[in-house]
Order: structure tokens, then sequence, then C-alpha cells
């Protein structure tokens, strides 16, 4: 419900929340289906929230969106780390599980999305139905509280602001320009809003906020989670960077790194432990929060399902399973570089169609360490939990092939219960923020701006911090042993069975002694990011946005999803059978429930 971490003692009281919650809840109702079929059972009066506490509770209340899940649903197409839209239906991952549960993700993963399937509706309802009409909501009271200080009203607004951008960047980026652009002085938003946008006009609006958002945003808060001037900068940047307007995304990423207000974390991982939260990385977080309230839903609902699906920890569901293609991806040379053309030829040695019984030795090509900090392979210790065991901790490797769902959204065994939820089914659910925007996306986005104008030096020396940083840790520990019956995790028996004084596997990352030309540096830019934010939600949109480079440095995003699909078949054989991308894939079709509202209004993307 609250997207402000309800650790820290502020003046956003709960029960303020919850009566703007409902307040919003009732007047959400508007942009969702059910507005047809009932009328919210109650509401509270407009003027209650005239005030400067009344103003900060119903923006919290369109804080608690951010997350993508809602007080009454779990919503997994509507998480914001977009786990099915920018993983799934990418080279990174695949749905995980088995074939027969939540079958809606097998058409994202195949590149065959019907206009009914409720993962777009649910991104649309969540960020559009709910979390922009909630911003606006907000801008509306603002604007009839005059006894609002001027200078805490601006900044109120630009909070708003920066939300209602974030949202319709959300929705942006799934549904392209084919969504409604819903703005505060529109009073009845369920009604003739049309989504036929020319081009520009969509990312001219959230630069628009965004550009508000920056220039009214205090460079840091109190409170942890509420959006800042670099964190606005940051998301104008990975707009411009969505269509190659590199120029402008240019002096926005030179203002974030040369505030010196941002340094990377020293490990790679410490993007993603609890401990780490917040970290100087980071420059704007989802918080999340459990066992506050039932269920933990101030958790991110949305990954609830991307837990290992193992005996021993006894959770669910094993979704958001890594492919084999980007276990290949981080194979390096003798230098400790990437292999770029050759990575796929052959696989990384696997435990397909291997019992956990039977004796399987782990790979030991030279690999990035960021590969088991990413995905769980087996034979390898799987954090504190024990030794992954192979098939046993997959639901069915044969549809999800032989890697773990993936580890940057999880947590420790030490933490369980503590820093995981204890109420609900979904119990992978955990108080591990998520990094939106870091610091290390910021330099590689620089990086690339600095590959297209052929500043090789730039891009360089961004591109080696990044390598160093990720040559800082490694995961710790040799298992001596080749079979692993359950019985290995028993208590902490396994760990007799380790040598902790050992890596884990044979790591080894350099960095690049030179470019030799722009198209060089691009590629060692575009690989990069694949390494450091795999399987965040990234890659197909990065793939999309690469397809539009100039010859020489442009990523041919068919071509790229249709040889995975084929190296595939080793491994998952019938999992990309026949699947084929088409140009009208790079978008999710609008939701039929939605042109159904509005019928005449609304129109289909192409090719749907």
């Amino acid at each position: 419900m609250i997207s402000i971490n309800l650790k820290q003692k502020n003046d956003m009281k709960k029960i303020s929340i919850v009566v703007a919650t409902c307040f919003l809840m009732a007047l959400s109702y508007s942009c969702a289906d059910s507005f047809l079929d009932k009328k919210p059972l109650g509401s509270t009066s407009e003027d209650v929230f005239y005030s400067e506490k009344g103003v900060n509770a119903l923006l919290t209340g369109a804080y608690s969106m951010v997350k993508g899940s809602a007080l009454w649903t779990v919503s997994w197409g509507a998480s914001i780390t977009n786990w099915t839209f920018g993983s799934v239906a990418s080279d990174d991952a695949g749905k995980g599980s088995y074939v027969g549960d939540q079958i809606p993700i097998n058409e994202i993963e195949q590149w065959g999305v019907s206009t009914t399937n409720n993962y777009p509706a649910d991104k649309w309802v969540l960020n559009i139905g709910m979390g922009v009409n909630r911003c606006n909501i907000v801008l509306n009271v603002i604007a009839k509280t005059p006894e609002l200080p001027a200078a805490t009203a601006t900044q109120l607004k630009a909070e708003a602001r920066f939300l209602r951008g974030l949202y319709y960047f959300e929705s942006w980026l799934v549904f392209g320009d084919k969504i409604p652009l819903i703005s505060e002085d529109k009073v009845d938003v369920a009604k003739d809003i049309s989504n036929d946008n020319a081009p520009g006009v969509v990312l001219k609006f959230i630069i628009d906020d965004l550009t508000f958002a920056a220039a009214n945003l205090p460079e840091k808060q109190a409170q942890p989670g509420r959006a800042t001037k670099y964190a606005a900068m940051a998301l104008a940047a990975r707009a411009h960077m969505q269509v190659l307007d590199y120029a402008s995304a240019k002096p926005l990423l030179d203002n974030i790194i040369n505030s010196g207000k941002f340094t990377l974390a020293p490990n790679f991982f410490d993007n993603f432990r609890i401990a780490k939260n917040n970290n100087s990385e980071s420059i704007f977080e989802i918080q999340r929060n459990v066992n506050d309230i039932n269920e933990s839903l101030n958790g991110e609902m949305g990954i609830g399902l991307n837990a290992p699906y193992a005996p021993e920890l006894g959770m669910c569901c094993g979704f958001h399973q890594p492919t084999q293609n980007l276990a290949n991806a981080f194979k390096v040379d003798p230098n400790g570089l990437p292999l770029f053309d050759t990575f796929n030829n052959t696989d990384l040695k696997n435990d397909a169609g291997i019992a956990s019984t039977d004796e399987f030795i782990p790979a030991t090509d030279l690999l990035d360490p960021r590969i088991d900090f990413t995905m769980g392979r087996r034979g390898l210790p799987y954090m504190d939990w024990g030794i992954m065991r192979g098939a046993d901790w997959i639901r069915d490797q044969s549809w999800g092939g032989p890697y773990v769902t993936v580890e940057k959204t999880f947590f420790y065994k030490s933490q369980r219960n503590s820093l995981s939820t204890t109420t609900g089914w979904q119990t992978g659910i955990n108080a591990n923020n998520f990094r939106y925007l870091r610091l290390g996306h910021i330099l590689l986005w620089r990086a690339e701006v600095a590959a297209s104008e052929g500043d090789l030096a730039t891009a360089l020396k961004y591109v080696n911090q990044i390598r160093v940083r990720a040559g800082n840790e490694v995961v710790m520990g040799k298992v001596n042993t080749y079979k692993l019956p359950v019985s290995v995790n028993t208590g902490d028996t396994w760990k007799a069975l380790v040598d902790f004084t050992q890596p884990a596997a044979n790591y080894k990352v350099g960095t690049y002694a030179a470019f030799a030309d722009k198209n060089a540096a691009m590629k060692a830019v575009q690989w990069e990011q694949r390494l450091e934010f795999a399987t965040e939600g990234m890659r197909f949109f990065d793939l999309r946005r690469w397809d539009k480079l100039p010859a020489g440095l442009r990523v041919d995003m068919k071509a790229t999803l249709e040889a995975f699909a084929i190296a595939d078949k080793r491994v998952r054989p019938d999992v990309m059978k026949g699947a084929t991308f088409e140009e009208k894939d790079k978008y999710m079709p609008v939701p039929q429930t939605q042109i159904d509202l509005q019928p005449g209004v609304l129109k289909q993307n192409t090719g749907y």
C-alpha cells in the first residue's frame, strides 16, 4: 500500500494513508473496468485533504502504486521490475515454472501476445488507471489548498509530476505511443480520452513532467523513497535514451555524475542486498517493507512468483528463470573479456536432463563473476540457502531450463521471517528494495552516448569503472561433491561439503585497454549493459532501441531474438519452437478491455 518505507518515522501516519487510499480508490474506479459494474463502497470528502498533511497523505497514496501492485490484487504483469515485458520477452530469461502455470506469460515469452492477455491489462490499469489518476488527484487538491506555502506546494506538485512521468514512462515502455495522455485538468477521465498520439507527443508529456520535477525537487529527501532532483533527471535521461536522443540525455547524465552525490557501491551485489538498501549508488529506489500489514502488501507483490521451487526452501513458484543464452554471455576469454560473436556457439556446461542424485561436475570455463550473483547454477552455493541441487530445485527443467530463478530480488536464509513475509502464500516477498535508477545506469548510458559520438576515451573510462567493480567480489565456496540428494542441505550440514576459502567457480573479469573505433566501443557498452543489468527488466527495451541505431552500431532485434530461440532448443526443446519475432511484437497490444470501455476512441497498436 505504501511506497515510503514505514520503518522511517515521519508524519505520513497510517491512518491518514488509509483514508487517502480509500479516497483515491473511489476516484480511481473511473479508469477501471469495474466502474461499469459497481460504485465505490465509500469515499472521503475532498476538503478533508486541504492541508499540507492531507496532500502528503494523498501523495503517499500516489507513491503506493509505484511497486506495481494494488491493495486488492496481485499484479505480476504490472510489476515495476518488468520481469515479464523486459526480461521474459527477451533472451535474458524464460517464464520458468511449467507450461500450464500462468499461461498468459507463455504468450509474452513466445512473442504471440493476444489483445485479451491480462498481463498488459494489469500494466495499463495500475499505471494509467490508478497511478496517473492518483497523481492528477494530488495536483488538483494542491490547486485547491490556498493555505499551502508556495514553496511547499511547488515541491509537492513536483513529486506528483515526477510520479506521473514515471507511470507514463512505464506505460510508454510497454505500449509505445498508443496511451491516453490524461492531465489534471481533464475532469472526466472515463470519456473520450484518445490514445491516437502523433510521434513524440507522449515523450514530450513525460519530459515536461520530469523537467518540472527536476527544477523543483530537492537534491536529497529526508525520507527514503521520495523523488529527488536527480531521480527526475535520471528518468528523463532514460526516456531520451529510449529514442536515441543522445544530445538531450548527455547533459542530464553529466549533471548527475558531476554532482558528486553518488558513488558506485563497492560490490556489484550490494545493489541487491537488503542490508545495503538505499546505498551510495542509489538514485531512485522502490522501498519495500514486510510484516507490517497482512500478506506484506508493502513488499512488491509483483515478484511473488519468483522464488526457487526447491523442497528445502518451501517457497513458490519457480518463475523467471535465466536462459542458457544469458549464461553463455558471461563466458570470457583469457583476458577476462566477453566473447562477443562466439559466446553462443557452444553452451556453458549445464545439467539439463541430469537427476540431482546423479553426478554432475560444474563447468570450468572462465566466467564473469556476475553470473553467480545473477542466476543459481547447479553445484554452487545459492546465497546461504545451501547447494543448488539442479533439477530438484526447478519445477520443470525441460520447460524452465537448468538455472534457478534470479537472486537479485531474493533474500538470505538468515533473514527469513524477519525481512521476508510471514503471511500469505507468496513467501518469497521480502524487504529487498528495487534500485530503479542507480549510478551504474548513469555511467553506462553516458558511455553509450560517448560511443555514439566517437569519444572513445570517455566510453572506455565508464565501462572500465563498471568492470573493475565487477571484480571486487566473487561467490566463495567450492563444492566438493557432485551428487546432491536432498539430504545434502539438511540444516547446515551442506557447509561441511564446501571449501569457503576457494571461489565457487573460475572467475575472471578484465578491463579494456582501448577501443579501436566507435563500433567496438558501442559493442562493449551494449554488452556491459546486458551483464550488469541482466534479468532486471531492461534487456527487451534495450534491444528495441539499439535496433534503430545506424549500421555498424545497430543490434538487429529480430535476428538477435530469433537466433536465441533457435539455440534455446538445445536446452528447452519445446518452449520457443516455431516462435518468430515480428515488428508488432516490439510493443504490447492495447488491452481489449480498455478499447471496449471507449469504443471508437482508443486505437489498437499496429499489427494486432
